[in-house]
């Protein structure tokens, strides 16, 4: 029997917490969603990592990342839309005409995108909720990272978000409130930073898919309600027992980045076609959305908090060419530091920013830094399964392919500089003679 389970490989153990994660995702208004409510906290909406999140989580009040899971057709949003938007912004319309975000508190929309903002009027036209001090905001957002558009990220925190906040639901919005905001935001990032760092491993005892499941929960659920599971999973990893199997189930390993995702079958699909996701670099992801937050004494934390959601920006929207360059230069790190064998650049379909990041970057990431890279758009849903598996399946034999031809050019290489060596050394000992 024993001889048998070595012969198959041992599979790792599901995680412990694994499924009440995943539960948590169903839906938006899941159980610490409620749960928080019923605690008389305020639920506040919101859809882009251009919004700094602690100035959502203030005492009395907790952020939630707007999704749409689990929906089906999407043909009333696309109706009040057109089938040539971004589908993640119809999703969140059609969820909307669904009473599906009936329960919030208050709704921050950013005007990252045309599409996104378009969502948002519409959200808004055809009604949120009806719950007593409801209030919806348009934020705007900067296209460059300096000292000008930290001011402006502040200025709009203050009059769009923490006023209404202070006005509608009497919330703390002073400094003390803030830092203790990045206190409890900062303790959620160290968490599962601590845990994405099993995936650096050689054979992580964590799969992209679970980390994903993860990560997405601090996006949609009151953070401090996952503090105590998230202790309890980091500290199962210590001794969890990776597959046994590892080289045969995963032939390489893959950074994922790219537009909004929040559906991490897509990552298990990609993990079911042989390549292991051990880095992300997408909205919803770890980065750099769970970098912490390092707040000093010397200034006030809201243009702390600002500056470190502008200067850490990875979106395409910020068109500086200094930015343009970092994003292509912090992908590159990432991926040399967790081992990565190869990148995938996805894309929301009609996702404008995106749409041509990942164009240029599927040729630069290669010819200038030497990555394999497969560049895909897709759909919101995870209809095109078998699609993405086959395309998937061919880059992980591109990549083997590659390895095998580099092997071989080292091994002729040695079998060369020897030949060579050994003729340098009969030439002396003949003209020693």
């Amino acid at each position: 029997m024993v001889n048998n389970e070595r012969k198959r490989g041992v599979r790792m153990k599901d995680l412990k917490h694994l499924e009440y994660f995943e539960n948590l995702l169903q839906e938006s208004n899941n159980d610490l969603v409620r749960e928080a409510k019923e605690e008389g906290r305020k639920a506040i909406g919101y859809t882009c990592y251009q919004i700094p999140e602690p100035v959502l989580n203030l005492p009395g009040c907790f952020s939630l990342r707007l999704s749409a899971p689990r929906v089906g057709g999407i043909e009333m949003g696309t109706y009040y839309m057109t089938s040539m938007t971004c589908e993640y912004c119809r999703a969140l319309v059609e969820r909307n005409l669904e009473g599906g975000y009936q329960f919030l508190d208050g709704l921050i929309g950013a005007a990252s995108c045309s599409q996104l903002a378009d969502a948002h009027e519409n959200m808004e036209k055809h009604g949120i909720t009806e719950r007593e001090g409801f209030f919806i905001e348009h934020v705007d957002t900067p296209m460059k990272s300096d000292e000008n558009a930290v001011n402006l990220i502040k200025t709009i925190c203050e009059k769009r978000i923490l006023k209404p906040l202070r006005e509608n639901y009497g919330i703390d919005t002073g400094d003390t409130a803030l830092r203790r905001a990045v206190e409890e935001h900062n303790e959620v990032c160290k968490l599962l930073n601590a845990i994405g760092e099993y995936r650096k491993f050689d054979n992580p005892p964590i799969t992209g898919y679970e980390f994903a499941v993860l990560t997405l929960a601090t996006y949609t659920c009151p953070k401090d309600k996952l503090v105590k599971k998230l202790k309890e999973t980091l500290k199962e990893l210590k001794t969890r027992e990776p597959d046994t199997d590892y080289k045969k189930k995963y032939r390489a390993r893959v950074l994922v980045a790219g537009s909004e995702m929040d559906d991490p079958e897509y990552i298990k699909c990609i993990e079911e076609a042989g390549a292991l996701v051990v880095c992300d670099r997408y909205c919803f992801g770890q980065n750099p959305g769970r970098n912490e937050i390092i707040l000093t004494e010397d200034e006030d934390a809201l243009t702390q908090v600002c500056r470190q959601n502008v200067m850490e920006n990875q979106c395409p929207r910020y068109m500086g060419q200094k930015k343009i360059q970092s994003r292509k230069d912090y992908v590159d790190k990432l991926a040399k530091e967790y081992k990565a064998d190869g990148l995938i650049y996805q894309q929301m379909k009609f996702c404008n920013f995106w749409g041509y990041e990942r164009a240029a970057c599927s040729h630069i990431m290669r010819d200038d830094y030497g990555w394999p890279v497969l560049s895909i758009d897709r759909p919101y849903v995870n209809a095109n399964s078998g699609q993405l598996r086959t395309r998937v399946q061919a880059f992980v034999e591109s990549i083997e392919i590659k390895k095998i031809q580099r092997t071989q050019d080292a091994s002729r290489a040695q079998g060369a500089d020897k030949l060579h060596r050994t003729r340098e050394v009969s030439k002396m000992q003949g003209g020693g003679r």
